[in-house]
């Protein structure tokens, strides 16, 4: 009997098989899984990283300032007209009719000095100009006479020449002699000291008996100030120099007078800025007739000066200090900008800005000192912002 053959199991082989195609499967899948996570966790540390890289700041728009604002200066306030007397002549002071404080009108006599000296030399001038005038009466007399006499050839030329000559010189004499008496009349007339204007004495220097000096040796005896018109000297800024012009209203607090003002004009400028001080000197003329001010006190000037253009303010941590000057940084499509600018005023928390920005600008605050030209930066939102934020 022939046996018959049994077909192979096909179901029991395939397993293993299967098995092992899903164990590679899961391990491609789970490689592949990994392969992406960690492809993902690069990128985000990347870009984590760029993020980190770029300093994230926050920027402001400059505030307008107004076209006219009030700026207040110190100034001192000085007497219109103002001298030092001094003595053109020597001696002792026999008289003084004027005193610290005392209110003088033009021409009134201040003081007398005693000068025996001088009286005696004009005495002695006198004299002498009394001599030199009969030498020249003689003189005279004696060229006439030789003049007849050349006419008879009674004297020689020579004689004639001698006696025409000598009356010359006798008529200088006189002359000479003449300028000595004026000289020491002059001196005279300083023997009494006129006030040379209407106005206060402020300083008194000698008393009745001192002893006088003229020339570089002379003291000086009173000081007067004409106190009923005063100017007061201020020193504006540079940056307002062609705003302050003659004829511009101020007004002038002292602090002897606190809460009011006196009325005034700028009178007239120095017309060159003071290298030394960058600023310009102004002078502004005041009333004084009722007195209330004095010379030499300190004042606070106020001034109303148009700026010639458009200024604004900026938070003083906004400025950048460099070594080539003063800058802000400005964010421009993501990128900083270093733009220099120019200060006015400096109100505390804020400054004017005259020259450097549009007004257009986002400025950034709190700038990093490692700030560059040209570094990319992100701009965190505006605090408004934030709030609607949920």
């Amino acid at each position: 009997m022939t046996p018959v053959a049994t077909p192979p199991r096909t179901g029991g082989s395939r397993g293993p098989l299967i098995l092992v195609v899903f164990v590679l499967a899961a391990a491609a899948v789970t490689a592949a899984w990994g392969i992406y996570s960690r492809g993902n966790a690069l990128t985000a540390i990347a870009r984590e990283t760029r993020e980190a890289s770029v300093p994230a700041v926050a920027v402001i728009s400059p505030a307008r300032g107004s076209a006219a604002e009030e700026i207040t200066l110190p100034g001192n306030v000085q007497a219109y007209t103002d001298a030092a007397i001094f003595a053109r002549t020597s001696g002792y002071l026999s008289r003084r009719h004027a005193d610290i404080g005392s209110r003088v009108k033009a021409g009134q006599v201040l003081a007398e000095i005693d000068t025996p000296e001088i009286d005696q030399q004009l005495l002695q001038a006198r004299a002498q100009l009394a001599t030199a005038r009969a030498n020249e009466t003689l003189a005279r007399t004696t060229a006439e006479r030789y003049q007849e006499l050349i006419k008879s050839d009674s004297v020689s030329r020579q004689d004639l020449d001698n006696a025409n000559g000598g009356y010359e010189a006798k008529k200088a004499d006189v002359l000479s002699a003449d300028a000595n008496v004026k000289r020491l009349e002059a001196l005279e007339k300083f023997k009494t000291i006129y006030a040379p204007f209407a106005g206060v004495i402020t300083a008194r220097n000698t008393d009745i008996g001192a002893l006088i000096g003229s020339g570089s040796t002379a003291r000086e005896l009173f000081h007067i100030a004409a106190i009923d018109r005063l100017r007061v000297s201020v020193n504006v800024p540079e940056t307002y120099a062609r705003a302050a012009r003659p004829g511009m209203p101020a007004s002038v607090e002292l602090q002897e007078r606190p809460g009011r003002q006196f009325p005034g004009r700028i009178a007239r400028t120095a017309g060159s800025i003071d290298p030394a001080s960058r600023t310009l000197l102004v002078e502004i003329d005041l009333d004084n007739k009722s007195g209330e001010l004095m010379p030499g006190s300190y004042a606070e000037v106020h001034f109303k000066l148009p700026t010639d253009a458009a200024t604004f303010r900026l938070p003083v941590n906004t400025l950048i200090f460099r070594s080539d000057g003063l800058r802000v940084a400005i964010v421009k499509n993501g990128t900083v900008t270093l733009v220099p600018i120019t200060l006015g005023r400096d109100f505390g928390n804020t400054v004017e800005v005259v020259s450097g920005l549009t007004g257009a600008e986002r400025v950034v605050v709190n700038p990093p000192d490692s700030l560059t030209d040209g570094q990319a930066v992100t701009v965190m939102p505006s605090e408004p912002a934030k709030r609607q934020q949920p």
